[in-house]
């Protein structure tokens, strides 16, 4: 076993000169687990999922410290009351916090300051090595500290601030705590200004987005709920003669909770019904097998219910819901149409109708393959009641075509948009609509 050189006789010359290693290779986090195990008063520890392991070497190599990082806790109330966000928050944005689980001083390495010195330089590459590594960075840190053992003034003079102690409870499976009656110093920092408000808002900024969609949908619902959401569709024929294990309203209450998250697909929408509970299931109306166990439907079961359910059915059940939960729409409301790609649709585009101000659904259609949206429209315009309302649509359907439709076949009347590429119609609009008067004086 080669022999430590011996640190430098200057204080300021170690401090000056550490240097942050990165542990990469199986060698490298064998020889820091080594460590711990022989030193650390927790020993070493497998951590799961994404981790960051780093060295703190003397300008001749030799390490002096082995700091250990993973996933945030799933479940801590003090610090989840700190950054301000409630309990869906912390499910999908709890990637953006890392753990300090552990943090090693090598005996005989070792010299005033050296802890608050290592942990403040590993601090400041932590975030930009989790974004190479997992393409997302770290806002904030978080560390437990036995206070049988630590006063955690490493921690301190870093600047971190303690939240109190915790309640004693060690995870012990995925969704399994017990109390080890040994609760710990919760210490916490931001790595990034205003982190704290970033987690805690209701949309994250463009940049961190993306990292949070990532995340599963999960139903939130109860059951009482779930039953309730798919007892909607019990009014809607089966297209199936023989009804198996999950019957069409089960299936569509399913997707109507799934939809509520942020829907990407049938892949992820057999994902999210494995992710419900029996209970869940039983309320949505799985038919369970002679050992009580409800089994999810698989992704073919969802693919041939899109394939044959009758989608002008289950619209009406949709719209006489909204009407039983919020009354008809406000006659005085203008009706407004727009074409949308909604998001993960495979460039399918919809046309949808609401009421504004209201914004009361009241219909949609999905624009058919090689053709546009002025068909769609005229097409939904035979279907929703404009009757005496005023009806508002983009510059596309500037035409005289769908002027008359609501006009003469509904009985509406039109709001269109004219632009520069139609000069006649904005010509004619100029020179024979008078300006409307202004809202209020400019005195």
């Amino acid at each position: 076993m080669i022999t430590p050189q011996p640190l430098p006789e200057e204080r300021e010359i170690l401090l000056r000169t550490l240097r942050i290693d990165r542990l990469d290779t199986a060698e490298q986090r064998e020889q820091a687990q080594a460590l711990l195990q022989e030193h650390h008063y927790l020993g070493g520890i497998q951590a799961v999922g994404e981790q960051m392991q780093y060295a703190v070497a003397d300008a001749q190599g030799e390490w002096v410290a082995v700091l250990v990082f993973a996933a945030g806790a799933l479940h801590l109330r003090p610090r989840d009351a700190w950054i301000g966000w409630n309990d869906e928050q912390r499910r999908r944005r709890l990637a953006f916090v890392a753990n300090n689980v552990r943090f090693l001083l090598l005996p005989h390495r070792t010299v005033p300051n050296l802890g608050s010195a290592a942990l403040s330089r590993v601090l400041a590459r932590l975030s930009e090595d989790w974004q190479a590594r997992y393409e997302h960075p770290i806002l904030i840190v978080e560390t437990f500290v036995a206070p049988d053992r630590f006063q955690g003034t490493v921690y301190r003079a870093s600047g971190w601030t303690e939240l109190g102690r915790t309640k004693g409870n060690g995870r012990h499976a995925r969704d399994f705590y017990e109390n080890h009656g040994k609760p710990k110093r919760l210490f916490v920092r931001e790595l990034a200004p205003n982190a704290r408000r970033n987690l805690q808002a209701a949309q994250l900024k463009p940049a961190l987005a993306p990292v949070e969609a990532k995340v599963p949908v999960r139903c939130t619902l109860k059951a009482a709920e779930l039953e309730s959401l798919s007892s909607l569709f019990r009014q809607v024929p089966d297209y199936r003669q023989r009804l198996g294990r999950y019957p069409l309203f089960e299936l569509l209450g399913i997707t109507a909770a799934y939809l509520a998250g942020s829907p990407r697909g049938q892949k992820d929408l057999k994902g999210f019904a494995g992710r419900l509970s029996s209970a869940q299931r039983r309320a949505l109306g799985v038919r369970c097998n002679k050992d009580g166990q409800c089994s999810a439907p698989s992704q073919p079961t969802f693919s041939r219910m899109f394939k044959h359910v009758a989608e002008r059915e289950i619209e009406e059940v949709l719209l006489a819901h909204q009407r039983q939960i919020r009354g008809a729409p406000d006659p005085n409301d203008i009706v407004v149409l727009d074409g949308k790609e909604p998001k993960h649709s495979g460039g399918q585009n919809v046309v949808t109708a609401i009421s504004a101000p209201g914004l009361h659904y009241l219909g949609s259609v999905v624009v058919a393959e090689k053709t546009n949206e002025i068909p769609a429209v005229r097409e939904l315009l035979g279907r929703i009641d404009v009757q005496g309302k005023l009806v508002s649509i983009d510059a596309l359907h500037t035409q005289d075509q769908t002027a008359r439709n609501i006009v003469l076949e509904h009985g509406g009347d039109y709001l269109l948009t004219a632009k520069d590429n139609q000069r006649s119609v904005k010509a004619a609009v100029q020179a024979h609509v008078p300006d409307p008067a202004p809202l209020f004086s400019l005195h």
